[in-house]
Formats: structure tokens, C-alpha cells, sequence
């Protein structure tokens, strides 16, 4: 096997360009065969006291991430650093791929003689704490380097998962194990078993606060994670660190270029050889507070969701209040559609709609059809898409404005507790639940809460609770319209994990 990897690993990296250009995660990389690592080129001006690295690829990704479109690769091996590369499973969960690639780094520890230091992007992170932490694969590590790693989960996980969201995730292929278990609510479980056993390797985190732009592939998910703070399009900030980690940076990185090397190997070459610099030095308490501070935000909820299926004219229709700075609509389907129109208050029709396909890990494969409208009058709006296919569809509103600040629902004691401030009235919620256990939907559930501010969770066994609240009230006067999504983990025990 080893002699495999080597010979495959070095035919390889020969015929790799010496430069290559920015690319993308998540953009169509071929796919690895799991369970295969490959070993780059040994560097001429390698030195005894560099560690090797082993590069570890994300969600629905390979070994390729590294060096097609990226020059992380390349960066390594000219500043003398032995490499290796590994493809797990692109959709499976962080213990198949923990329990991987912990039977694959005792064959890597043994084929350098040395430990490694691990640099991984996104989901790998999580996979490598499996690993080092649950399947035992401590002795052959030196440390840890994540690249913008959920380690808290997404709350676009959730989104795929909710009652509003799941038809279009499920017919696109994406409600799979990987996804599954970046919900919040398990990833909060998760925490708990895992930062509760002891851990003697160094974690170092890199996070990225460059969400995408209007008209990119992460523009969706940056705006959707805008509501829970600073994100790279795909993962928020807060989700990027680690209770016992060290955290080195936080740069203007999306999702993507944070594992360029061009980015990042310069800020963690230095903890990659024995005569590195310590964390100890380089971060101090006072600067790890200044970055807290930059990247804390409570939570703000502008989105209305809707969704289902649909075949020939669909109209969803949705309430902005006043004093509203702009609205984004998206309509999302698995279908490209050209006969759509957002009509406003006024009956005047909108039909600039932007379309691009989705690239994300959440909703891969799905056509957006976006529009932006600032100022938006204040009343009633309606989406209509006309098309002779049947589709599976998800629209997201999303609306700026000061009432963004006035809603909450937090979570404590088995129960949600719906806020609304400054309202003399409180709003009408429907709450819908999705009950999953092992990537399995076992039980649906819907309920109205009429003038009453707090709903508490069924007792229906372990697993994860997808609730959706949807928010209707008045303010000054003026309807308005809210969805909020939260993810619950509950243990065979009872306890709950938000």
C-alpha cells in the first residue's frame, strides 16, 4: 500500500504546474478514492526540524482542493516542507471519516517516522478531532491547524433540514450524513462528548470574515449567516473557534481562499517545524479579547422562508413592514426558471432576476433566481414562478431593518421562548417540527401559538429536533413577516443540546 501511495503521490506532483491559479472548494473537485493518501515531492531544501503535513479536504471535496486551482501545494514544497494529501469519504460523518483517517495516520506516521501536523479546511477539522481525540490517533500528530472549521456547526445545516428547506436538500442530494451532522444541535452535542475528554494536542484556528458578494456562489449563504455574525459565506466566525484552541487569525478570507496558500501558509508555517514559535508568544489574552469583541454579535432574524413543490404558476406572497432599507429575494428551485415576477405593493412588477447555480454544500446543484429591491414599500409582495416542470422550491425574503433587532427565540429549560419587543401585541407563531434519529425523519409535528410566547419540545426520544417558527405580528401599525430555524440534540438521556 505504501509503495502505491508513493509511487502515485510523486507521478502525480511531477506533472503539477509550478503555478496555478486561485480556485474554489466545493467547485466540482474530482473525486478521491477514499481511503488513499498520496506524498508529494520531497523538497530539496527540506530540513530535519520541519514537520511533514497532511492536508485534509472538507465537505463533498478530495486530495485535488490542495493543488488543482490552489497553490497550497506548491507553497509548501518550495518552503521546504515534506507533504501528504488523503481522501475521505466527501459525505460521511465525522466518525466514519474520524475512524479513517486515524487507521490512515498510524500508516503515515510510520511511512515519515515522524508525527504530523494536520492542516485542515472546513468539515476536516471536525474529522481530525474525531480522530485524534475518539479513534486514538494522538501519537501520530503534532498538532492541529484548522481552516475555517464549523466547529459549532452551521446553522445552514439547519436550513437544509427545516420543514421549509428539506424538499429542495432532499432532491438535490444533500440532506446526506456529512450534513446531517453539522446541524447545530448535534454539533453542540458533539462538543460535549468530545472538550470533555483530555487532549493534550495543540488546535491553532484560522477563521474568515469575507462573505460573498451579490451575484457570487457564497452570497446566499453569507446572507443567510449574516444573521448569526461575521462569516466566510459558509461558516461563521464563532463556529470557527474552539473552546481550548488557539486562535491565530481571523483575516477578510471567504470560504474558499482561506486555504489558498497564498492566504494562509505564511500565518501557520511557523508552528510547522520544532524551532516554530510557540503559541504562547505570538497570541496574547489582550488580542484574542480585541477579537472577540470584533466578531460578537447577538443574533438578528430578517429572513421569511418558504417552500415546497410545485408544477405550472406558484405564488408565494409575504408582508414587509416600513421602515425597511432593502429587501433580497431569492427563489430556489431544481428547476432554471425564466417566467418569474416579484410584485409589490403598488402592483409593480420586477423581473431582473440574477440566476446562478448553487455551489454551496447545503444546496449544491440548485438554480438562484435573485433580485434586490431597496426601500421595499411596506405591505404585501408576491413571488410567482410559472413553469411547465414540477420542482422543488425554497424562497428566502430577506429583509434590512430595525425590527431585525426586535425578535428573538432562545432556548432554556426544554423550552423556546419567542421575543418580541416594543410590540403591544404579541404575534401569532407557528411552530413545525422535523424530528430526525440517524439521518432518518421520524416524526412531524405542528403547532399554533396564539398569544402565547413560549413553546416547549415533545418528549419523542433521541435525536435532532428541526424547529421552524413562523413569526406574524404587527408593528406601528404595519404586518410583518418572520422565520426563524433552530436545531435541538436530544441524548438517550433527555438532555438537550441547543
Amino acid at each position: 500500500m505504501l509503495k502505491k501511495v508513493l509511487v502515485v503521490g510523486v507521478l502525480l506532483f511531477c506533472l503539477l504546474p509550478t503555478a496555478v491559479l486561485a480556485g474554489s472548494f466545493g467547485k466540482g473537485d474530482p473525486p478521491g478514492n477514499t481511503g488513499e493518501w498520496y506524498v508529494g515531492i520531497t523538497p530539496s531544501n527540506g530540513s530535519d526540524a520541519n514537520h511533514p503535513i497532511l492536508f485534509v479536504h472538507g465537505l463533498n471535496s478530495s486530495s485535488y482542493t490542495w493543488w488543482e486551482d490552489n497553490d497550497m501545494y506548491d507553497t509548501a514544497l518550495l518552503n521546504g516542507f515534506e507533504t501528504a494529501f488523503i481522501d475521505l469519504y466527501p459525505t460521511s460523518d465525522m466518525w466514519d471519516n474520524g475512524a479513517l483517517l486515524a487507521e490512515k495516520l498510524q500508516e503515515i506516521y510510520s511511512f515519515f517516522g515522524e508525527k504530523v501536523v494536520v492542516v485542515a479546511h472546513s468539515k476536516g477539522g471536525i474529522d481530525v478531532q474525531s480522530a485524534v481525540i475518539h479513534y486514538g490517533a494522538a501519537p501520530y500528530v503534532e498538532k492541529v491547524i484548522t481552516l475555517s472549521a464549523p466547529h459549532h456547526g452551521s446553522q445552514l445545516a439547519d436550513l437544509a433540514y427545516s420543514s421549509w428547506a428539506g424538499w429542495l436538500a432532499g432532491i438535490l442530494g444533500n440532506k446526506n450524513d456529512a450534513t446531517y451532522s453539522l446541524q447545530t444541535g448535534y454539533m453542540a452535542n458533539f462538543r460535549t462528548v468530545t472538550d470533555s475528554i483530555t487532549n493534550d494536542i495543540p488546535f491553532l484556528t484560522f477563521g474568515g470574515t469575507e462573505r460573498g458578494s451579490f451575484g457570487s456562489s457564497l452570497y446566499w449563504g453569507g446572507l443567510y449567516l449574516s444573521s448569526f455574525g461575521p462569516n466566510d459565506g459558509a461558516v461563521t466566525f464563532a463556529s470557527s473557534r474552539l473552546p481550548y484552541g488557539t486562535e491565530v487569525s481571523a483575516g477578510a478570507w471567504n470560504h474558499y481562499t482561506i486555504k489558498q496558500g497564498s492566504s494562509t501558509f505564511e500565518l501557520f508555517s511557523g508552528f510547522l517545524s520544532e524551532a516554530g514559535e510557540g503559541t504562547e508568544t505570538l497570541y496574547k489574552p489582550s488580542q484574542l479579547e480585541k477579537n472577540e469583541q470584533s466578531v460578537q454579535q447577538d443574533e438578528q432574524y430578517g429572513f421569511i422562508l418558504r417552500g415546497g413543490q410545485s408544477q405550472g404558476k406558484q405564488t408565494e406572497s409575504f408582508y414587509v413592514e416600513g421602515k425597511a432599507e432593502g429587501l433580497v429575494v431569492d427563489w430556489i428551485s431544481d428547476k432554471k426558471t425564466s417566467r418569474l415576477q416579484l410584485v409589490g405593493p403598488d402592483r409593480k412588477t420586477y423581473t431582473a432576476f440574477s440566476v446562478e447555480v448553487d455551489k454551496t454544500d447545503y444546496l449544491k446543484g440548485a438554480y438562484h433566481h435573485r433580485i434586490s429591491v431597496p426601500k421595499p414599500l411596506p405591505g404585501k409582495w408576491s413571488m410567482i414562478a410559472d413553469t411547465d416542470l414540477s420542482q422543488h422550491y425554497l424562497l428566502q425574503a430577506a429583509i434590512d431593518g430595525p425590527l431585525n433587532d426586535k425578535l428573538n427565540v432562545e432556548m432554556g429549560e426544554g423550552q423556546f421562548n419567542v421575543e418580541a419587543k416594543d410590540q403591544v401585541k404579541k404575534p401569532t407563531v407557528t411552530v413545525k417540527l422535523v424530528k430526525y434519529q440517524n439521518n432518518q425523519q421520524q416524526a412531524q409535528v405542528i403547532q399554533s401559538l396564539d398569544q402565547i410566547s413560549y413553546y416547549r419540545l415533545p418528549d419523542l426520544g433521541e435525536g435532532v429536533y428541526n424547529v421552524t417558527f413562523d413569526i406574524q405580528g404587527e408593528s406601528g401599525g404595519e404586518k410583518y413577516e418572520r422565520t426563524i430555524v433552530k436545531s435541538v440534540f436530544v441524548d438517550e438521556e433527555g438532555r438537550k443540546y441547543p
